[in-house]
């Protein structure tokens, strides 16, 4: 008998626990018989704002070692068409759809929920908190008090599962965390970027044209794992762990140290089958140890020293 992989994500359920993170998949422009996602356990969209926005200039982006600096920026189509042209396009993909939601004040975000709430194929939203805020000139995701009012916006605007996306920047991510469970997430997404920069040493300048970007990629992994171990500790809510994903052991990684789901970015750039092959890995990896079902590894290192076979 082959291992359940299913895992429930709040309220969401998931057939397995491997979905891309936001903006790193590209669902409509590759060929469907190649990468199926009908396989994967979600799918999230590229964050959306409530106006238009251009985004960064370039250059966006840089490769680092063992990883990739991105100031991407957030271009976006804004609400109205997102919901006229971009998902009615998700509308024919099997697993539950995410929709990825940057605002930049909690009225933003009240505005943008009631309208997602109001779509047959939104299952859940997830709330880019890593931005500048702009009516406090800070990053929201900074300050577990602006993180708890976006959030608290966004309950009181949907019925819809909230995961909450923190950023990694900062002293305390688990008073954040708290913070973000009190007024309702559903869910925390763990993490998002690590600021960082490149210089270019011909022109002497910073090779980004915004200066400074997201780091992510395997350099990272280690500061998302020991996030996610932080984070299960402090709160009940489940962890979706995101940060250096290329294999299926780093994937493991991340159910034991407590997430329930993870998410795949930078390493699709490079191989966009490695989430299939993430899939896989976990299930074989539960059929070799004679687990019943991806839900016995969730939070294991919690336990005590791991036993292979035990």
């Amino acid at each position: 008998m082959k291992a359940e992989l299913a895992t429930d994500v709040g309220p969401l359920r998931l057939k397995n626990p491997v979905m891309p993170a936001s903006g790193t998949y590209d669902w409509f422009g590759r060929d469907p018989e190649q990468v199926s996602a009908d396989s994967f356990g979600a799918v999230v969209t590229k964050s959306v704002t409530l106006r238009p926005q251009a985004g960064n200039p370039p250059i966006r982006v840089a490769e680092t070692p063992s990883g990739m600096l991105n100031a991407i920026g957030i271009p976006s189509v804004g609400i109205e068409e997102f919901l006229e042209e971009v998902l009615p396009q998700y509308h024919a993909l099997d697993p539950p759809v995410i929709v990825s939601v940057q605002a930049y004040s909690p009225r933003e975000c009240e505005s943008m929920l009631a309208r997602l709430s109001e779509q047959p194929r939104v299952d859940a939203v997830e709330l880019n908190l890593s931005c500048p805020n702009l009516a406090h000139g800070t990053i929201t995701a900074q300050s577990a008090r602006l993180s708890a009012e976006m959030v608290a916006a966004a309950r009181g605007a949907t019925r819809l599962p909230i995961v909450a996306k923190l950023s990694p920047n900062v002293t305390d991510i688990a008073e954040i965390a708290r913070a973000v469970e009190e007024v309702g997430a559903d869910a925390l997404c763990l993490i998002n970027t690590v600021k960082g920069m490149a210089v270019d040493v011909e022109t002497r300048q910073a090779l980004l044209g915004n200066r400074s970007g997201g780091l992510s990629g395997p350099a990272i992994k280690p500061i998302a794992l020991s996030m996610v171990w932080e984070c299960y500790q402090e709160v009940d809510i489940p962890i979706v762990g995101v940060g250096g994903i290329a294999t299926a052991e780093d994937a493991l990684q991340f159910l034991l140290a407590g997430a329930r789901a993870v998410q795949v970015g930078t390493a699709t750039f490079r191989e966009p089958r490695s989430l299939a092959r993430i899939i896989a890995g976990i299930e074989e990896h539960l059929a070799q140890d004679g687990l019943h079902s991806v839900g016995e590894l969730v939070g294991w290192c919690h336990k005590g020293r791991l036993t292979v076979g035990s």
